[in-house]
């Protein structure tokens, strides 16, 4: 059960979620190609990340935020139109990592080069959410090897991920001296290693 601290921040989710749900239903009706929704989604991340970096963070938000479906939906639109296929997953799941790494990588540039937003400390924690990110997609892929099913297990999966880094920034940016931002990126960092942790205990329990 998630905590209930994260409550707030869920409801933002699943806010978010049910607001694109209209796009994956055009998307179907309009026969899009799923690994087409796929790269779109990592070059907006890719586009998104360099706003970050730049200090462009409420830019950076409401771009993330009204085409993050791009990077969201594939999957759904995938199963809808049974255009399912190995190929479709390899590469969804490649360049979600490439577009995971964009977004948090730009987190880092911010905080290590930013004229007023600059903090070592922030570096380092944007970096353990880099890390714990890409560890959350890993350890279910090898999960996945051994038989053992990860959907659902954990804080934070994708969908979330990109919610939080997109509707906070959007409306806040870097307002409140930045302190929204670092709170989204802790939130991130420990919420990414809890969910790590519960899913090597699961996996540890067979």
């Amino acid at each position: 059960m998630r905590a209930t601290l994260l409550r707030p921040w869920w409801a933002i989710v699943r806010g978010y979620l049910r607001l694109i749900e209209p796009v994956v239903g055009w998307c179907v009706r309009r026969g899009v190609a799923p690994n087409t929704i796929t790269v779109l989604g990592t070059l907006v991340a890719a586009a998104v990340g360099v706003l970050f970096a730049t200090g462009r963070v409420a830019v950076g938000g409401w771009t993330l935020g009204l085409l993050a479906f791009f990077d969201v939906i594939d999957g759904e639109v995938a199963r809808r139109t049974d255009r399912a296929t190995a190929y479709g997953a390899f590469l969804d799941a490649t360049l979600d990592r490439v577009a995971d790494a964009c977004l948090l990588g730009g987190l880092v540039v911010l905080y290590a080069t930013h004229p007023v937003h600059r903090s070592g400390t922030m570096v380092v924690v944007a970096l353990v959410a880099l890390v714990a990110t890409q560890l959350t997609s890993y350890t279910r892929a090898r999960a996945d090897l051994a038989g053992i099913d990860l959907k659902g297990v954990g804080w934070l999966e994708r969908p979330e991920r990109i919610t939080l880094l997109a509707a906070p920034q959007a409306f806040f940016g870097l307002r409140f001296e930045g302190r929204v931002l670092a709170a989204v990126v802790a939130l991130l960092a420990v919420a990414g290693v809890v969910t790590v942790w519960q899913r090597m205990r699961r996996v540890a329990q067979g």
